[in-house]
C-alpha cells in the first residue's frame, strides 16, 4: 500500500526533473510514511511513497526493476494471491530475490503482459515503464479500490495516486473542471473518468491504459456478469459462500505488520471479525466509532461481537467539536466529496492506526448481497401503479414543480419525493433517488449563468442509465446492484475509505471486494439475496452460526452522522459564513438569495436541508483550498499533515 507518481515525456522528449517527481510524492507522503524512492531515466521519471506491509526489507523498495532491466514498476496496493502466482512463475523458471508481492507483480507482467491482470486477486493501481518498447502501461483493480489519476499535456503523460500531486507537476494549473460540478452536485462525488481538475482524468476501475507513440489507449479487462445463474440449492449456496468468504479473509490476513478490523456491529463487519477469529488470527484487534446521539450510535452492537470473540476492542466517540477536521477532509480528498460519513471514517482510521497498520473492513457486502432498502422498490411502484390516473398526474406535477425537501420525514415531503421518483422509467427513478441535489433543486439553487455555462454537460442521470444499459442482468434488482458496483461503490464508498485510511498510513482490506466473492454473488438468483423484505438473506443465513441473532435481525442503520443538528448548532455559523461569502458569490455557481433561504429554512427546522448544505459546503471549501489558494499548497501540506 503506497502512493505513486510519474511522468513520461514521449511527446517532447524533454528530460523529467526528478525534483518535480519528488515534489509530487511529497504531496501524497501520507500514503507511504515508511520510505520513498525516485527514478530518473531521461524523459521518464517515477516516484514512490512506501507503506511497508509485506517484506519490509529495502530489497522490496520501489521503483523496482525487472531482472533483465527492461521494465520498471511503481505499484500501490496488495496482491493477495501473490504466493500462488509466485509458485506458478517459479514453475516456469522465474527466480525471485525478495518475498514481496511487488516483485511477483513485476514478474507476472514481464511473463504474461496484460493477461497478468486476470491472474491477480487484490487491490492495485500500478504503472510499468517498458524501456525497450518505450511505452507506459497503467492498470487499476477490478472494482476500483485503489485510485489512479492521469493527465496528458504537450510533453507527455503524468500519473499519480491523488490529483493534488499534480500541483507539483511542471506546467500544471489548478483550474476547475466546470462540467464535473453538475454530477458532483447530483451524487456528491465526481464520477470517473472525470475529475474536479481541468485536464485530469481517473483511470476507471477494471481498465488498463497504454501510452505509446504519443497516443493513449484505454481498455476494459473485466466486467461483473450475472449469467448463467447458479443452480445450487440454498444449503449448497450458503456453504459455498462461507467457503469463498473464508478464503478471502484468509488471504487478507497475510501481513508482516500488525493487523486488526473495523467493527460497526452490522452484519458485514461482524461476520468478517468472526471469520478472522475462526481462522486463527489470534486475539483480533477491533475498532469502532460512535456518537453521543443515540439514534446514530451503534457501539453497543459492536461490543456484542467483540465480547463473543474476545477481541482487543477500542472505541472512539465523535462529538460535535470533531467537525474541526473539515479542512483536513477537504485537503485529503483532493476533490469535492460530500459523503459526510467521511468524518467518522477519518477518525476511525486515526484510532486504528495507533494500534495496527492493516485493518479488514466489511465494505461492499450491501452491493453484492442486496443490503440496501432501495433494492426493494416494487411495493411502492405497485401502489403507485394502482393509484387513479388523475391523482398520479397531480402528484407528478407537484413533484416537477416543488424541490425535494431532502431527508424530511413529513408526510408532504415524502409524498413529493415519491411523486418525483415514481414518474418516468424505473432506471431514471433510481438515478433521481440517489441524488444529493435533484434536478429541481439544482435549477432552484444554481444561477442562470452557471446553468448556461454547463448546458453542454451530460445529464447526471446518464451515469446510472448507462450502467443499467451495460448490465447483462435479467432481474431489475440484479441490474440495480450492478449499477451501484459501477458507480456508487467506486465513486463514493471506496474513495471514502481509501482516502480516510491512507491519510493516516493505514491499509484497509475488504474481503467482500474479492472478485471471486462478487462473481459468485452476481450469479445467485435474486431470491437468495432478497427473501420477501429480508435483505441479504443468504449472507445472514451463512452468518447465523457465527454472529448473534440480535445483530443479524436488527434494522440496518448505516454509517451516518448527525449533520442536521450540527447545521443548526455547531456548524451553523460556518455554513452561513462560507456559503454566503463574497468568494462564493463571485464563483457564480449558486444564487446567494436562494442559498440563504435554504440555510434559514434548515436553521429554523422548517425543512431538513443538511444534505444539500453539506454538498455545497464541501464544493466551496474545495474551491477555496485548491483553486483560490493554489499558491499556498506547499504550506497547506504541512498544515494538514
Amino acid at each position: 500500500m503506497c502512493g505513486i507518481a510519474g511522468r513520461v515525456n514521449l511527446l517532447s522528449g524533454a528530460p523529467v526533473d526528478p525534483k518535480s517527481i519528488e515534489a509530487m510524492c511529497r504531496l501524497i507522503a501520507h500514503r507511504g510514511p515508511d520510505g520513498h524512492g525516485v527514478l530518473s531515466l531521461g524523459d521518464a521519471g517515477f516516484g514512490h511513497r512506501r507503506l511497508a506491509i509485506i517484506d519490509l526489507s529495502d530489497a522490496a523498495a520501489q521503483p523496482m526493476v525487472s531482472d533483465d532491466g527492461r521494465y520498471w514498476l511503481v505499484f500501490n496496493g496488495e496482491i493477495y494471491n501473490f504466493r500462488e502466482v509466485r509458485r506458478d512463475l517459479e514453475a516456469r523458471g522465474v527466480r525471485f530475490r525478495t518475498e514481496s508481492d511487488t516483485e511477483v507483480l513485476l514478474a507476472s507482467y514481464r511473463t504474461f503482459g496484460v493477461d497478468c491482470l486476470g491472474r491477480l486477486r487484490g487491490m492495485f493501481a500500478f504503472a510499468v515503464w517498458d524501456t525497450q518498447d518505450r511505452s507506459l502501461f497503467l492498470a487499476r483493480d477490478r472494482v476500483g479500490k485503489k485510485p489512479l489519476f492521469y493527465r496528458v499535456d504537450d510533453h507527455g503523460l503524468a500519473f499519480a495516486s491523488e490529483p493534488k500531486a499534480f500541483l507539483a507537476d511542471v506546467g500544471f494549473e489548478a483550474r476547475p473542471n466546470w462540467s464535473a460540478v453538475v454530477p458532483y452536485l447530483a451524487y456528491g462525488y465526481v464520477p470517473a473518468p472525470s475529475s474536479a481538475f481541468e485536464g485530469v482524468h481517473k483511470l476507471p476501475p477494471a481498465h488498463y491504459a497504454v501510452f505509446k507513440d504519443g497516443r493513449l489507449h484505454v481498455t476494459r479487462y473485466w466486467q461483473l456478469r450475472h449469467s448463467p445463474k447458479s443452480n445450487l440449492t440454498e444449503d449448497e449456496a450458503a456453504e459455498r459462500l462461507t467457503e469463498l468468504l473464508s478464503d478471502a479473509v484468509r488471504l487478507r490476513l497475510i501481513s508482516d505488520v500488525p493487523l486488526g478490523a473495523f467493527l460497526s456491529g452490522g452484519v458485514d463487519s461482524s461476520l468478517i471479525v468472526a471469520l478472522m477469529a475462526r481462522l486463527g488470527a489470534g486475539q483480533v484487534k477491533t475498532f469502532s466509532i460512535g456518537f453521543d446521539e443515540s439514534e446514530f450510535d451503534e457501539l453497543h452492537y459492536a461490543r456484542r461481537i467483540a465480547a463473543r470473540y474476545d477481541t482487543a476492542h477500542q472505541e472512539f466517540v465523535v462529538r460535535p467539536d470533531a467537525v474541526s477536521i473539515i479542512p483536513k477532509l477537504v485537503w485529503h480528498y483532493g476533490e469535492p466529496f460530500a459523503d459526510s460519513s467521511a468524518i467518522p471514517t477519518y477518525y476511525l482510521a486515526e484510532l486504528t492506526r495507533r494500534h495496527v497498520t492493516v485493518a479488514l473492513t466489511g465494505d461492499a457486502g450491501d452491493e453484492s448481497f442486496a443490503g440496501y432498502t432501495r433494492y426493494l422498490p416494487a411495493p411502492k411502484a405497485e401502489l403507485y401503479a394502482r393509484t387513479p390516473g388523475p391523482v398520479r398526474r397531480m402528484l407528478a406535477g407537484i413533484g416537477r414543480a416543488v424541490p425535494t425537501p431532502a431527508m424530511s420525514a413529513s408526510f408532504a415531503a415524502r409524498a413529493i419525493r415519491w411523486a418525483q421518483v415514481m414518474e418516468g422509467p424505473r432506471e431514471r427513478r433510481y438515478a433521481e433517488s440517489m441524488m444529493c441535489l435533484d434536478g429541481a433543486l439544482r435549477r432552484r439553487l444554481c444561477t442562470e449563468d452557471f446553468l448556461f455555462r454547463v448546458q453542454a454537460a451530460a445529464d447526471p442521470a446518464d451515469l446510472v442509465m448507462d450502467a443499467y444499459e451495460a448490465s447483462d442482468a435479467q432481474h431489475f434488482t440484479d441490474a440495480t446492484m450492478y449499477v451501484d458496483v459501477e458507480t456508487y461503490l467506486p465513486g463514493d464508498i471506496l474513495v471514502k475509505v481509501d482516502i480516510a485510511t491512507m491519510a493516516h498510513g493505514l491499509e484497509a482490506r475488504s474481503p467482500f471486494l474479492d472478485h471471486e466473492v462478487m462473481e459468485f454473488a452476481a450469479t445467485l438468483p435474486v431470491e437468495l439475496k432478497l427473501r420477501g423484505h429480508e435483505k441479504k438473506y443468504l449472507l445472514r443465513r451463512a452468518a447465523r452460526h457465527l454472529v448473534p441473532d440480535l445483530l443479524l435481525d436488527r434494522p440496518k442503520k448505516g454509517f451516518s452522522v448527525p449533520l442536521a443538528g450540527w447545521f443548526r448548532e455547531e456548524l451553523r455559523d460556518m455554513a452561513f459564513d462560507v456559503l454566503l461569502s463574497r468568494a462564493a458569490a463571485d464563483r457564480g455557481i449558486f444564487s446567494p438569495h436562494m442559498v440563504e433561504g435554504l440555510l434559514r429554512d434548515h436553521a429554523a427546522g422548517t425543512y431538513e436541508w443538511h444534505v444539500p448544505i453539506w454538498t455545497m459546503l464541501m464544493l466551496e471549501l474545495w474551491f477555496e483550498t485548491f483553486v483560490d489558494a493554489r499558491d499556498r499548497i506547499s504550506e497547506r501540506r504541512y498544515e494538514f499533515a
